[in-house]
């Protein structure tokens, strides 16, 4: 789905992006990296979600587009995805009667609203928020979240949960034998999901974030500067349907990928929008 701007998430339709976040080990190190990368600013407030208490609010031009945190002990890092729900504490039940597993929750936080940590039933960890009244999350623009991937090995679990948890609709939109389906709410494109090939190296089912290159600076200057500042690239700047993409990682690792949709090129009918990273 494309979002505005600064788009009132607390407003926006169950099963919308609302929110992006990073658990990292080193909460310094990735204020650096990304605020370099991405013309990021910071600040910080009380939270019990972090292990040290704190989270930070990144922001690009005055507006807030995601959140880092350090986690507590035994919890994973990486970036998260949120999909915004209506009510938190009643998702639940509908989380377990779909075949999930709620992680940890309704957590009320103040100021941040209800959050709801579960894993669906193909493998992968998602946030499901309730956002407080008028939350703001900028996307759509130069350095702001613009698109997910949810990589797992089973399609039509992921498939079958999100479509009755929040009335998606799945159009398979992949070619060259990747499994690639385009999940929408109404007429609006909302998320991706893709099937991880398992005969290539193994990882864990995920979600991909997607941040959005300045094309006055484009993703294969981006990649580069992402190398320089202590990050790594885990594929190559390369074109798409979508735009120039390529696949990076945080000097802690963490993955992402970041798309230039100013320059899409017409790969043919039926490509889909990531070449699927795990195919050797």
């Amino acid at each position: 789905m494309f979002l505005p701007t600064a788009d009132t998430a607390s407003g926006a339709p169950p099963g919308t992006p609302c929110w992006v976040d990073l658990a990292t080990l080193d909460t310094s190190m990735a204020c650096e990296f990304y605020g370099a990368l991405f013309n990021w600013e910071f600040h910080s407030k009380n939270d019990p979600v972090g292990g040290d208490g704190r989270y930070i609010i990144a922001l690009r031009d005055n507006v807030q587009v995601a959140g880092l945190y350090h986690p507590s002990a035994g919890n994973p890092t990486g970036w998260s995805l949120h999909l915004r729900v209506a009510g938190a504490v009643n998702t639940v039940q509908w989380v377990e009667h779909l075949g999930g597993s709620v992680r940890l929750g309704p957590l009320e936080i103040p100021e941040r609203g209800v959050l709801l940590h579960v894993t669906d039933p193909s493998g992968a960890p998602v946030v499901l928020w309730q956002p407080p009244s008028g939350w703001i999350f900028g996307a759509h623009l130069p350095g702001m979240f613009c698109g997910a991937d949810l990589n797992t090995y089973d399609g039509s679990a992921a498939d079958e949960f999100y479509s009755k948890l929040f009335g998606y609709t799945s159009e398979q939109i992949g070619g060259d034998g990747i499994d690639y389906a385009e999940w929408r709410i109404g007429y609006e494109r909302v998320l991706y999901r893709c099937v991880m090939d398992e005969h290539s190296e193994p990882a864990s089912p995920h979600w991909l974030v997607y941040f959005e290159v300045d094309p006055d600076v484009g993703t294969d200057a981006l990649a580069e500067t992402a190398h320089k500042l202590g990050g790594g690239v885990l594929v190559e700047p390369y074109d798409t349907t979508f735009g120039r993409t390529a696949l990076l990682t945080d000097p802690g690792g963490a993955p992402f990928a970041v798309i230039d949709h100013s320059r899409p090129v017409d790969l043919g009918v039926g490509r889909a929008e990531v070449d699927d990273p795990h195919d050797d």
